[in-house]
């Protein structure tokens, strides 16, 4: 493998030449100056990323040269390390590698968690989604509609809209961008709504909480409406209907429940290979391009779980 004109491993490093690099909304948070669940990046540093890779040298017992790794490193082409928290990647080769960027990474384990642990579903219940048609909304509908629930989306374009109903078979889809969101969850959501998983926030978040019902369940995944905020952005004005209605709204996040992770695997692969599951990734070329293609997540633009491939397939 190629060293990039890097000086000789010492012991216990390894060498990874990434191959995928996945472009998330934390990204962004990570610019802020107020920590979020990592410390803040500073002008400068290189950025953080979730990415696959294969081991091309190893002086770690851990590793050996061929393994495929996954892991929370930087943005860039080779990696060299002590290999701390990067796990070797069982891969199935039946699946395309980057389906562990999505359904079978951290998206898949954010939806599974997400709405089982912290939703608390029931069949019969109606389920609310927004950022519906984007990675982990998308599984997270389509989990609900195994369970037995009536689920509804909200996105921001026609299309994806009917992606979600004609593709995904969510029960109803809703395009916030056009006429009243309170009146469409209205329409959609005839006996209220029992359970909200929360990518988004803002207005959507507040309008939400006009129509949950006894009970609630509020799951909080992300906020990303307001990541780019350049001045303070207002919580809901009307916290007071999770009192009246006795709601709960919980936040979480997804490294809390990597010990558990073969948990969610099974299920989310039995599903899929019964038929039951499908996700989409939108993948970029070159890493030159992730500085400006993270900026798709935030416009809408992307059409699934956001990627870019840094080099070539082993």
């Amino acid at each position: 493998m190629a060293r990039n004109g890097r000086a000789p491993l010492q012991e216990g490093e390894i060498l990874v030449r990434s191959i995928y690099l996945s472009l998330d909304p934390t990204n962004r948070a990570w610019m802020d100056e107020t920590a979020t669940y990592l410390p803040p990046l500073a002008l400068g540093d290189v950025m953080r990323g979730h990415a696959i890779g294969v081991v091309g040298e190893s002086l770690n017992p851990k590793f050996k040269a061929g393994d495929i790794v996954q892991g929370l490193i930087n943005w860039e082409k080779y990696y060299v390390g002590n290999g701390r928290g990067l796990s070797r990647l069982e891969w199935d080769r039946r699946l395309p590698l980057d389906a562990y960027m999505g359904l079978f990474g951290m998206i898949g384990l954010t939806a599974y968690f997400g709405l089982l642990d912290i939703g608390q579903p029931k069949a019969g219940e109606t389920l609310v989604v927004s950022g519906a048609a984007g990675a982990v909304g998308s599984v997270v509908g389509q989990i609900g509609k195994l369970l037995g629930m009536r689920v509804v989306g909200i996105a921001g374009t026609a299309e994806k809209c009917r992606y979600l109903t004609e593709t995904l078979g969510f029960d109803g889809a809703i395009n916030y961008k056009m006429g009243s969101l309170h009146k469409a969850l209205k329409e959609h959501c005839p006996d209220g709504i029992d359970v909200y998983f929360e990518n988004v926030g803002g207005k959507i978040l507040e309008t939400v909480l006009n129509h949950i019902n006894l009970r609630a369940r509020i799951v909080l995944c992300g906020l990303i409406a307001q990541y780019n905020a350049t001045s303070r952005t207002p919580g809901p004005y009307n916290l007071g209907n999770i009192l009246m209605r006795r709601a709960r709204m919980e936040g979480f996040i997804v490294l809390d429940y990597y010990p558990r992770a073969a948990e969610a695997m099974s299920a989310l692969g039995d599903w899929y290979a019964e038929g039951k599951l499908q996700y989409r990734t939108d993948i970029e070329q070159g890493l030159e391009t992730a500085p400006t293609a993270v900026n798709k997540l935030f416009t809408g633009e992307n059409n699934g779980k956001l990627i870019v491939q840094v080099s070539p397939l082993p």
